[in-house]
């Protein structure tokens, strides 16, 4: 059931009672969090601001003529079908002289009370869904005005005590929705309904078909039903979840949600005091509306997301949108220039997690380079070494940790390089040549580079000569390893 609070209840401190319980007997019960909770707040403390901003987005659905647009908004009196008539006039003056003799619920403009005693037949035909013909068959006349008397005196009724039929009780309910002074759907809203039921899909060309765009009526019937009156719009839920079950049943009751709209069509959707003939153009599209809304019941009494975050957005941000186009519009952008933000700081992630590594490698292949070094000469050492030559990216003690991805020519760790530091007792030191420079056609060795610093320049020698050095060094290394190699191996 819905309750009616009065707007002092949505103060902020009313709010924070809300929140804030004292009662430890109570902190253990689940939070029940309400997702409309800031737009009911919106409609109970500024309704203007809170109409406006339903209406908007209504008018960006449906095409509403100005005349149309001022009756919704309750500016202008509401031109309906057969107003002018005679007949209707007559039929007008009769049906209020009837609602004077009524009493507090029927007949009567609707209020919480009448829905509370009301509420009561609606609970007991859930109960009863299965009979056949419900709504349709008329029930006995001297029990209905035994319990209708019971209603307007509110007293307290035991509808299942057995002495009413659910016949009864369903024609009941739908005389007191024919005797209220509008529809409940209110004449206000009668144009824009015709409306929804005009909302089609679009083919490839723009052109309009005859299929119904059901996306667009439900979000419009949503926005329409969220400036009904606050008691039209409690009784329309309860009244549509009602003929959504007996319609989930009309395997036993016969009553197809079709079946429905047209018994109560003419009770919350047709203007009073109208007749047949005055409705015969639109007569199908109302019915056929009314069945809509019987088989979409469970999605319509839910506000748009974006009507949700304007809402929140009044309360809680800056600045509130007033549509769902402009919300759309804050999104979309920024969502988009998160995306180069979020790369750019993943790769500068990436890129130090890359440094702290190759550092820490380097490191450990330094510690590891020193302790071999520091072994006592063996099988065992040499084999090592020989793995450290397979990979020329392992760095020596002596050597430093490059401080910028610029590349630096490495000291030669092969065997013969161990040789010469031997005999030579320091490494050859060669001075970096510019990258601008011409390269020369063949490659000098660091060996030669060194007699060519105690001979003079390559310019003074002919190509021969240095062939000749080279080859004699070459021999000389030859000769020295294997001096070495014999050496260590009669020491082990």
């Amino acid at each position: 059931l819905f309750f009616f609070f009065p707007p002092s209840l949505f103060s902020s401190d009313a709010i924070c009672n809300f929140v804030i319980c004292n009662d430890s007997s109570l902190r253990s019960q689940p939070i029940i969090f309400n997702p409309d909770f800031f737009v009911e707040k919106l409609r109970h403390e500024k309704p203007e601001v809170f109409t406006e901003l339903v209406v908007s987005n209504i008018t960006r659905l449906i095409d509403l003529p100005g005349a149309e647009l001022a009756q919704l908004m309750g500016e202008e009196d509401p031109k309906l079908p057969g107003a002018n008539s005679t007949a209707s006039g007559f039929f007008r003056s009769l049906m209020s002289l009837k609602r004077k003799e009524k009493g507090v619920v029927f007949g009567s403009p609707l209020t919480e009370e009448g829905i509370a005693q009301v509420s009561q037949l609606i609970e007991y035909l859930h109960k009863n869904l299965r009979a056949e013909g419900l709504f349709r068959v008329p029930g006995n006349s001297i029990r209905q005005q035994i319990l209708k008397d019971a209603l307007n005196s509110g007293t307290d009724i035991d509808l299942d005590s057995g002495e009413f039929h659910s016949n009864d009780v369903a024609t009941l309910l739908k005389m007191f929705l024919g005797e209220l002074p509008e529809p409940l759907l209110t004449h206000k809203h009668f144009h824009a309904h015709l409306k929804i039921a005009d909302l089609t899909l679009f083919d490839e060309k723009g052109n309009k078909t005859s299929t119904p765009d059901k996306e667009r009526q439900i979000e419009a019937l949503q926005l329409l039903f969220l400036i009904l009156p606050a008691p039209n719009r409690s009784l329309l839920k309860l009244l549509l979840d009602l003929l959504y079950q007996t319609a989930k049943k009309q395997d036993k009751n016969k009553m197809s949600a079709h079946n429905l709209a047209l018994m109560f069509a003419p009770h919350i959707l047709w203007p009073r005091n109208v007749t047949a003939n005055d409705l015969q153009e639109n007569i199908t599209k109302l019915n056929n509306g009314v069945t809509f809304m019987i088989k979409h019941s469970q999605k319509l009494f839910k506000a748009p997301a974006y009507i949700r975050e304007c809402a929140r957005l009044h309360y809680l941000g800056s600045r509130a949108h007033t549509s769902k186009d402009d919300l759309d519009l804050l999104t979309s952008p920024s969502s988009k220039d998160l995306q180069p933000l979020k790369s750019q700081k993943r790769s500068r992630l990436d890129t130090c997690h890359q440094e702290e590594t190759q550092q820490r490698t380097e490191e450990a292949l330094k510690e590891l380079f020193r302790h071999v070094h520091n072994m006592p000469d063996s099988a065992k050492k040499k084999k090592l070494i020989r793995q450290f030559n397979k990979h020329p990216t392992a760095l020596t003690p002596g050597s430093d940790v490059p401080t910028s991805p610029a590349p630096r020519r490495t000291r030669s760790r092969s065997f013969s390089g161990l040789i010469k530091r031997k005999v030579l007792g320091t490494p050859v030191i060669l001075e970096r040549k510019s990258r601008d420079a011409t390269p020369e056609p063949e490659r000098i060795s660091k060996e030669n580079v060194h007699l060519l610093q105690k001979c003079g320049s390559p310019a003074h020698m002919s190509q021969a000569k240095l062939k000749s050095l080279e080859g004699r060094k070459e021999e000389s290394c030859r000769r020295m390893r294997a001096h070495l190699l014999s050496k260590d191996s009669s020491s082990l």
